[in-house]
């Protein structure tokens, strides 16, 4: 901590404040070795702790000062900085299954394995949300990635494989924000300051189990005096905390009824059986008592086994349902006779897998003072103060979009930490598409994604930086939010069913070129239709015979025979590409005389008709003449008695079949047209490509 040294050295001051006892241990790092120079343990004078909570702020910050006390009087130094630990009882831990899908199968990068994990802290941060009935917030400090999933099969690392779909069982782990301030306001009211803050089970951790063991998959069982306190390692980390609100103090209650003794005293008579052979005590009538250990095993005996059941049963269901492969117990209520043995049988492995850590785990501490006697007790202390080597946690603040905000400084607090804990939704962080568009072609539905949106712009201090940039106390952090994209511009000439603008027929010989039907929710609607959000598209590649005689505008002697594709038909048969068509017309002709590929338009010469003053009349209709406006220009219609679109092509040299990839606009006096849109005198019609 470097505010006090002793011989040259630093010293770190480490405390565990139990719901009994609040134990003290100042010492140094010595290459491999920890050296403790100062060692206090005090019980706490009333119960102002309960089940590993403070309850009573003044009273528990009144023993950690003479804790404190009694260290500064064994070094002669000041001590003003402490490293804590908040219980392992107190954290909340999720685990949930998330999954990402990509819009088509690509090699996973790590962006997008911390982009996961990212969604899956979020989901167990929702989680925890919806059970919490409490008005505090939780912290998350920390979380593990069980297994990673690609395309449904699990894999160690999916970096660098092809995949659809990438998928993980993550487990993140949370602190209320109740207990943080309740310790570091009890830390307070002894004058101290926090140097580093971790969690109860890693401090026993490091102790406990070392490093090369936690590959393996076991449990850790702290003992205390309120609760039995659970984490379990697999895979070189801690996958999941729990505990049962069953431990010491259970056992030293039934002492208490017994005997008839004062709760000090049956502590003392529990701590006895596990060391002699005799106890000598005397009850609250002041009377002496001599009893046989076995005596006190017996009477415990029950409620032991209750206790290693429902720790098992607890470990097992942390697990994934199956047992460990070997369990260690800290803790002074770990030490009762017998618990180990019961244990193992609970857990249905060998007894000799289930051990009480103590001295043996602490063959690199040393003792100043040698007289004091290594045991579980020590473990957490040790533990916290081994913890501030390693990594040097506590609570920053850091401002994130103008408004400052408290993280637990995990030494790997990066941007998207910060944009969690500010609660920033994850949907604004990454590109948004535009809105989908759902529709139908012949009553099968389509959808459309819309257009990529942007990423949000990430800032720390003025300068453009990752959701996975560290970040540092006091920075200042800020998130434009990501934009959606637009919705896509789809139209009927996109649609991979439409394959071309037009279809022919073999009518009496002679090519005819027809402009496809296309429907939308029942209304013809040109190549150019941008389709929308619940269209039904029909696409019609035919005509009946009955639409091809009409879009002709020629005569046909129905009393005669039609045939299609050399079959009689009637004038419903329906004609796809390349059909024959053959009729006969009111003038006697089969074969046609010209190519419909653009218009059947007459010139109007003499054709036996009779005529008129203002047109021809020919097969009893009225041939007229229609001045018409065309992309600006006056064009005037010849030979039909009602004239369409598509008789506008031929006069202004318009090749609808020329398109190499573009579509035709068709406007009439500023409104959307299609081929066959009716035409009067003097419309306006604007023709191009686009």
């Amino acid at each position: 901590m470097g505010t006090v040294e002793y011989q040259g050295n630093d010293l770190v001051f480490g405390l565990d404040i139990g719901t009994r006892n609040v134990v003290g241990a100042v010492g140094y790092k010595n290459e491999d070795d920890f050296e403790v120079v100062a060692y206090c343990n005090m019980e706490h004078e009333t119960r102002s702790m309960l089940d590993g909570q403070i309850h009573d702020i003044g009273r528990v910050g009144k023993t950690i000062r003479k804790v404190k006390e009694s260290l500064e009087g064994q070094l002669g130094e000041n001590l003003k900085e402490v490293c804590i630990a908040a219980a392992g009882r107190v954290l909340k831990t999720e685990e949930v299954r998330v999954d990402f899908e990509f819009e088509e199968e690509r090699v996973i990068e790590k962006e997008d394995i911390h982009n996961l994990d990212l969604l899956g802290v979020e989901k167990a941060q929702k989680k925890l949300n919806e059970e919490n009935d409490t008005k505090f917030k939780f912290y998350c400090v920390g979380y593990s990635v069980v297994r990673y999933y690609y395309n449904d099969d699990p894999i160690s690392n999916p970096v660098g494989h092809k995949a659809t779909r990438i998928s993980e069982d993550i487990i993140a782990t949370f602190l209320p924000e109740d207990v943080v301030d309740g310790l570091y306001s009890a830390v307070g009211e002894a004058d101290l300051s926090v140097a580093n803050l971790t969690l109860e089970p890693i401090a026993a951790i490091n102790v406990a189990i070392p490093e090369n063991f936690r590959l393996l998959n076991i449990a850790l069982v702290d003992v205390g005096a309120g609760t039995s306190d659970i984490s379990i390692t697999r895979d070189g980390s801690i996958i999941a905390y729990g505990m049962i609100p069953h431990a010491g103090d259970e056992l030293t209650e039934i002492i208490v009824q017994h005997y008839l003794v004062d709760f000090k005293t049956a502590e003392y008579i529990k701590l006895t059986s596990t060391e002699s052979d005799k106890i000598t005590f005397k009850d609250i009538m002041l009377i002496e008592h001599t009893i046989n250990s076995k005596e006190v095993w017996n009477l415990l005996s029950d409620t032991v086994d209750k206790i290693a059941k429902e720790v098992a049963a607890k470990i097992i269901e942390l697990n994934g349902d199956t047992s460990v492969a070997a369990c260690f117990v800290v803790g002074g209520g770990g030490k009762v006779h017998g618990f180990t043995e019961r244990m193992a049988k609970h857990l249905k492995i060998q007894k000799e897998r289930v051990a009480l850590r103590g001295e043996e785990v602490m063959q690199q501490v040393h003792f100043e003072d040698e007289t004091v006697k290594k045991d579980p007790l020590l473990v957490t202390p040790i533990g916290i103060c081994l913890n501030y080597y390693q990594q040097k946690n506590n609570f920053i603040y850091v401002r994130f979009n103008g408004e400052r905000i408290k993280l637990y400084d995990n030494n790997k607090l990066t941007v998207m930490d910060a944009a969690l804990t500010a609660e920033f939704p994850t949907e604004e962080l990454f590109p948004r598409r535009g809105t989908e568009i759902n529709y139908f072609v012949n009553d099968k539905p389509r959808m459309l994604r819309g257009d990529a949106g942007e990423a949000a712009i990430v800032k720390m201090d003025g300068k453009e930086v990752s959701l996975s940039t560290p970040i540092v106390a006091n920075c200042e952090i800020e998130i434009i939010s990501s934009t959606a994209g637009s919705e896509s511009v789809f139209t009927i000439s996109d649609l991979p069913d439409y394959t071309s603008e037009d279809i022919a027929f073999y009518v009496n010989g002679k090519t005819v070129t027809c402009p496809k039907f296309v429907e939308v929710n029942g209304v013809l609607e040109p190549p150019t239709y941008v389709i929308k959000d619940g269209d039904h598209v029909n696409l019609r590649p035919y005509y009946t015979v009955e639409q091809l005689i009409q879009f002709m505008d020629v005569e046909v002697d129905l009393d005669q025979p039609i045939y299609v594709n050399n079959v009689e038909e009637t004038l419903q048969a329906l004609c796809y590409e390349n059909f024959s068509i053959n009729w006969t017309t009111y003038d006697g002709s089969t074969p046609l005389t010209e190519d419909f590929s653009t218009s059947d338009s007459e010139d109007g010469d003499d054709d036996g008709s009779d005529g008129e003053e203002d047109g021809i009349i020919k097969n009893g209709k009225l041939l007229i003449d229609l001045p018409i406006i065309v992309n600006g220009d006056e064009v005037v219609l010849h030979g039909r008695s009602d004239y369409m679109i598509i008789d506008v092509f031929e006069p202004i040299n318009f090749n609808p079949n020329e398109s190499n990839g573009r579509f035709v606009v068709i406007e009439v006096n500023g409104e959307k047209a299609t081929y066959t849109t009716s035409l009067k005198e003097g419309d306006r019609v604007d023709i191009y490509w686009k």
